[in-house]
C-alpha cells in the first residue's frame, strides 16, 4: 500500500469508527474489526490486514478526544493497549 492509499484507508477507517458509533447506543462500544470489515471491500477475510490500521485510527481519534479506547471495560491511554481493545464515545 503506498502512502496516499494508506492515508485514504486510514481516513476511511476513522470515518467508519465514528459512523459505527453514531449508529449504536451511546453506551455501546465497537471492536476495531467492525471498522476493518466496514472498509474492506472483498468477500474473504482480507479485512484482517486492516486491523492494525484500524487500531491506529482509533488511537488518533482518542488523541483528538472523539473516542475512548478500553480494555476490560476500563479506559486506557493510547500508548497502553496491548491485545484486544474496544472503542466507545467519551464518557
Amino acid at each position: 500500500m503506498n502512502d496516499e492509499s494508506g492515508r485514504t484507508t486510514e481516513r476511511r477507517l476513522e470515518r467508519a469508527i465514528t459512523e459505527l458509533l453514531d449508529r449504536r447506543d451511546p453506551s455501546s462500544s465497537i471492536c476495531p474489526s467492525d471498522a476493518a470489515r466496514a472498509v474492506y471491500e472483498g468477500e474473504d477475510d482480507g479485512w484482517r490486514e486492516l486491523m492494525e490500521p484500524a487500531r491506529r485510527a482509533a488511537r488518533r481519534l482518542a488523541d483528538a478526544g472523539e473516542v475512548e479506547i478500553t480494555q476490560g471495560g476500563r479506559r486506557v491511554t493510547t500508548d497502553e493497549p496491548r491485545g484486544p481493545i474496544r472503542i466507545r464515545r467519551p464518557r
